[in-house]
This record gives C-alpha cells, sequence and structure tokens, in this order.
C-alpha cells in the first residue's frame, strides 16, 4: 500500500460487462453469481460461509449518484463437502464458489451491458458499483481502475494499484469521491495549514481569495509558459489545500458538539452543519476553475467578461472579446467566442446551448476525464466544442482526442479574434 495512491482504498478490483443472463440475476429473486472463479483472487478461498458488509451504487449520466446503499453480501464455496468427503466419485476435487446478494434499488436497474465493478476496500467491505453501458460514468471507472478490454465473457481482476497510474491526482480524487470514496489531504497541505490560518483565521475565505492564495504557493507555475498545466497545478493545489483547512475546521465544530434540544442533540443544527459541507464542496469547485481561468486569461493578455448577462438573462461564464463588443452589432460575430466552465459536466453542457444567441459555435471546458463517445459525438453535433487541459486528453480515445481543444489552443483563439 501507497500513501496517496489507489492502493491506499482498495486491495483488489474486478470488472465485467454484465450479459443478459446476469442482468437477469440481479434484477431477478436469484441473487447469486456462479462459475466466479477470478473473485477468489480478491476475496478469498473461505470455508464456509463469509458474510462481507457492502456499499451498493448505481452510475449513469442523467442523474447524480444517489447515498451508496448497505447491505450484506455472501461468498461461499458449494463443494466443500464433497472435498472433505475425498472428491466427486472419480476422486476429482473442484471449486464451485458463489457470491449472493440482496435486492438492491442498484442491482434492479441493471441491464445487458452494463459495467460490474466489486472492489475489496482496505477495511475488508466491497464497495459494488453498476455503471450505466456507454455512459461516461462506465468510462470514467474503467479509466481509474485501468480495465481496457472487458470484452470477454468473465471477470478481470486487478490487484496492485502502486504504479504512477494509480497515483491519486485532481481527476481521479473527484471520480473517487463521486463514488464515495473520502480522500484526506496530501501530507504538503499540512505545511501551509498554519499559513492559512494565520491569513484568514477559522472560516471559510471566499473562493476568489483563497484562489489567489493556492496560486501564491506556487510560484515556479506561470499561465505565460504552459496554460494547461498551470490550470491544473493550480486546481490540485487548491483542492488540497481546501480539504485541508475544511477538515481542520470540521474537526473543531465536531469537538463542540451538537448539544441543544431536551435530549441534549441539536439533530437539526448538525443536519444543517453537515448539508453546508456538502454545498460548499459543490459550488467551490467551479467557481475555484472560473477564477483561475480569469487569473489565466488577464496573464496571457486575453480580453474577457466574466458572467455578463446576454439574451434572456443568460449568463455565460466568459465573453470574449468581451460584453461590449458583443452587444455591439457592428462587431463580427465571427470574431466573438462563448466559454461555459463547469468541472464536471453530466447532462448539464446542454446549459450553454441557450447562452450567447450571436455566437453559434459554443466552447466548454471542463475538467472531467473520460466522458463517453456518446456524450462528445451529441456535443459535436450541437456545435459545442469541448475544451480540457492537455493532460486529460489521454482518457479519451483515439478518435475523441482528434477533435479536442486544449487550454493552449483555447487561448491562442480567442487572442487571434480580439
Amino acid at each position: 500500500m501507497k500513501k496517496g495512491y489507489l492502493s491506499e482504498h482498495f486491495e483488489g478490483v474486478a470488472a465485467k460487462r454484465l450479459s443478459a443472463v446476469e442482468a437477469n440475476v440481479l434484477t431477478s429473486n436469484q441473487h447469486e453469481f456462479n462459475g466466479v472463479r477470478l473473485l477468489r483472487t480478491i476475496l478469498g478461498e473461505p470455508e464456509g460461509k463469509v458474510f462481507i458488509p457492502a456499499r451498493v451504487l448505481y452510475l449513469c449520466d442523467t442523474e447524480e449518484p444517489a447515498a451508496p446503499e448497505n447491505a450484506t453480501f455472501t461468498w461461499y464455496e458449494t463443494r466443500a463437502g464433497e472435498r472433505a468427503r475425498g472428491g466427486n466419485k472419480h476422486g476429482r476435487m473442484r471449486w464451485e464458489y458463489r457470491l449472493y446478494f440482496p435486492d438492491t434499488q442498484a442491482t434492479t436497474r441493471a441491464v445487458q451491458g452494463d459495467l460490474l465493478i466489486i472492489a475489496k476496500c482496505r477495511d475488508g467491505s466491497l464497495l459494488v458499483l453498476i455503471a450505466a453501458s456507454g455512459s461516461s460514468s462506465a468510462r470514467q471507472l474503467e479509466w481509474l481502475f485501468g480495465f481496457t478490454d472487458l470484452a470477454d465473457a468473465g471477470f478481470e481482476v486487478k490487484e496492485t494499484f502502486d504504479s504512477e497510474k494509480d497515483r491519486l491526482q485532481f481527476t481521479s480524487r473527484l471520480i473517487l469521491e463521486s463514488i464515495g470514496i473520502e480522500v484526506e489531504p496530501e501530507p504538503v497541505a499540512e505545511d501551509f495549514l498554519d499559513a492559512i490560518l494565520k491569513r484568514f483565521g477559522a472560516n471559510f475565505p471566499t473562493t476568489r481569495e483563497f484562489s489567489a492564495f493556492a496560486r501564491s504557493t506556487l510560484k515556479d507555475v506561470s499561465a505565460r509558459d504552459d496554460q494547461d498545466k498551470a490550470l491544473m497545478a493550480w486546481m490540485e493545489r487548491e483542492e488540497i489545500l481546501f480539504r485541508a483547512l475544511e477538515r481542520h475546521l470540521i474537526a473543531d465544530r465536531l469537538s463542540r458538539g451538537f448539544g441543544g434540544d431536551a435530549n441534549g442533540v441539536d439533530v437539526d443544527g448538525f443536519l444543517s452543519f453537515s448539508l453546508s459541507v456538502q454545498n460548499r464542496r459543490k459550488s467551490r469547485v467551479g467557481l475555484a476553475l472560473e477564477n483561475h481561468l480569469e487569473f489565466l486569461f488577464a496573464e496571457c493578455d486575453v480580453r474577457y467578461t466574466r458572467t455578463a448577462v446576454t439574451e434572456n438573462k443568460a449568463k455565460p461564464d466568459f465573453i470574449f472579446p468581451g460584453i461590449a463588443e458583443y452587444r455591439d452589432a457592428s462587431f463580427a460575430a465571427g470574431r466573438l467566442t462563448m466559454l461555459g466552465v463547469k468541472s464536471t459536466c453530466k447532462d448539464r453542457w446542454r446549459q450553454v446551448l441557450a447562452e450567447a444567441d450571436r455566437i453559434s459555435m459554443k466552447h466548454l471546458l471542463t475538467l472531467e476525464a473520460a466522458i463517453s463517445k456518446h456524450q462528445t459525438d451529441e456535443m459535436a453535433a450541437k456545435h459545442v466544442q469541448l475544451v480540457l487541459p492537455r493532460g486529460l486528453h489521454d482518457t479519451y480515445t483515439a478518435d475523441q482526442q482528434a477533435w479536442l481543444m486544449d487550454i493552449s489552443q483555447f487561448t491562442e483563439l480567442v487572442r487571434s479574434r480580439q
């Protein structure tokens, strides 16, 4: 196990595409996988039945993931008695393991072609993920765990996650968070915690202030040198520093407790605090991305207006060279550019279609890895050009990469038009 790698969280992962029969097993009352020989490499070879706590989650692109469902899986060998008697009538020893699982909302949604992931966590529990066939969620899980070809009928199993590919970075942490895995801040964050508290006190600063602070800790990173690397370095550093501050402030709040009502527990206060933590996490990443892009454009001498109002009260994240030119009917539409910014897309990418009517080709910048080809094909058909840091391009297929635009290319485009 290596700190800061997938191996910190998983002992082994098995993956497969569901056949029609297996999808029926998940959704019917059979509730049992047979012939799962390869699972022995991560679940072991127990004598008798082993009951394993599990969290089960269904993922697709049209909705946010629900909270994982708790369940208990049963792993057992059906021929233990036969082997104890010396084998079958021919004296042969056979192993036949089965994996039994209870009903969950996630399993009832499974269909043929969906991706099934069974991950054994470091605490011995299972994380069971079902991702819709052809979805970005399925592509991202394959990329995260390093599965490239799941065409065969059986499970493919991986037991080691200590290579450089498995080192946790900003994008992989986003995916882990989406499946309920909390990643602890890296040790470098502790080096800056005292400076953060001294500057901002025991409070969360505004995202603009914190973004500027994060950039100030990376003095050797320059947008003029490499826009793609700079943006990812800033986002990575801000995420690490924010989680360290968040962890410190949450620990302090929890230490004071939530006493209050007749039973000595302020349930509403606790729920409100928990909700505020989740909402802050969701909104902060998108705002941080916009903050760093704004600084990047200024550093590269790109003119822009951020969140100006266009038709029907729409507010594109960025208009180039500016809103004054956009509202000037004599300014050529071909020299105008708009950029929508979303840390992750899902189905929300369509929101940019209704922004900036004068601009036919919409540009959309995201930090989401491995978006499905089905979704990027639809973007292209709707005249949406996807922009993302060069380092994320290799999470896409070769065909997709030929179409993608990186941040340096986008910056040069808008600079040439102004």
